[in-house]
């Protein structure tokens, strides 16, 4: 199994303008393809931002729309891309994350389960019924989107059927950083996984997010972290690493 490189592009994005979210995508992804990157993870709702009262003109089906401008920025530069959009079945709305492989291809699409209350998400949006995991040439794994890290019981249910790697794409405001910050390490442990974790940066109506977007690997430990600043960080992992620590310390085998 051959170490993976992975980026998180925490970056700031503008309320309600696909248009200049996707070009600060572009250029994101044009630095990650220079730096030989081969997944990229963006943040939650990148094209459009929590504009939700908008979010039917905002939204499209899988595979058009904006998800069709991610699958030929993939097929472009020849990365995948994960990150969550504004998604529609012709009734109701979804906030949908997607992996789609370096030839534009969709791996796995997930409809974030658990709708924030703090940000008015369940006022608008209607939350997915499922939570599937996925396999890849790298591995199998597994999606999930912002206020979902608060539930364990989905993170276990990912680890018991295969994924050694989550991606979460987020908008997590500064005021509980200190929960995401706690809350990815933990994930980690407990379930002795990869986590990718993009959080953005920047203001939008009366929030401020908080950034720290991190990678995490199976023993708990922080392989790169964000600050409240715009970057492009940087991580490669070896997925065999879940194997080592699995075998070292056996919590799956030992469960009652």
């Amino acid at each position: 199994m051959n170490p993976l490189t992975i980026a998180l592009a925490q970056i700031d994005l503008t309320l309600g303008n696909p248009e200049q979210n996707l070009a600060v995508v572009r250029e994101r992804v044009i630095d990650a393809h220079a730096h030989g990157v081969e997944i990229i993870v963006l943040p939650e709702l990148w094209s459009s931002a929590y504009d939700l009262e908008r979010a039917p003109a905002l939204a499209s089906p899988l595979g058009t729309g904006m998800f069709a401008q991610v699958a030929a920025l993939a097929r472009e530069y020849h990365i995948a891309i994960v990150g969550s959009l504004l998604e529609t079945d012709g009734s109701r709305v979804y906030n949908t994350a997607t992996f789609i492989d370096a030839n534009g291809k969709r791996l796995g699409a997930y409809r974030k389960l658990h709708l924030v209350p703090m940000l008015d998400e369940d006022k608008f949006l209607a939350g997915g019924d499922a939570a599937h995991v996925f396999d890849a040439p790298f591995s199998a794994f597994a999606l999930a989107v912002c206020y979902d890290l608060r539930f364990p019981e989905l993170w276990r249910h990912y680890a018991l059927s295969g994924a050694r790697v989550v991606f979460l794409p987020a908008e997590w405001p500064q005021p509980r950083i200190a929960h995401w910050r706690t809350l990815l390490p933990a994930r980690a442990i407990e379930n002795q996984i990869f986590i990718a974790a993009t959080n953005r940066v920047g203001t939008s109506k009366d929030q401020i997010f908080g950034g720290h977007s991190m990678m995490v690997n199976p023993w708990g430990e922080i392989l790169v972290e964000g600050d409240e600043r715009q970057s492009l960080l940087l991580a490669q992992i070896d997925l065999e690493m879940v194997d080592v620590v699995r075998q070292r310390v056996p919590v799956f085998k030992d469960r009652r």
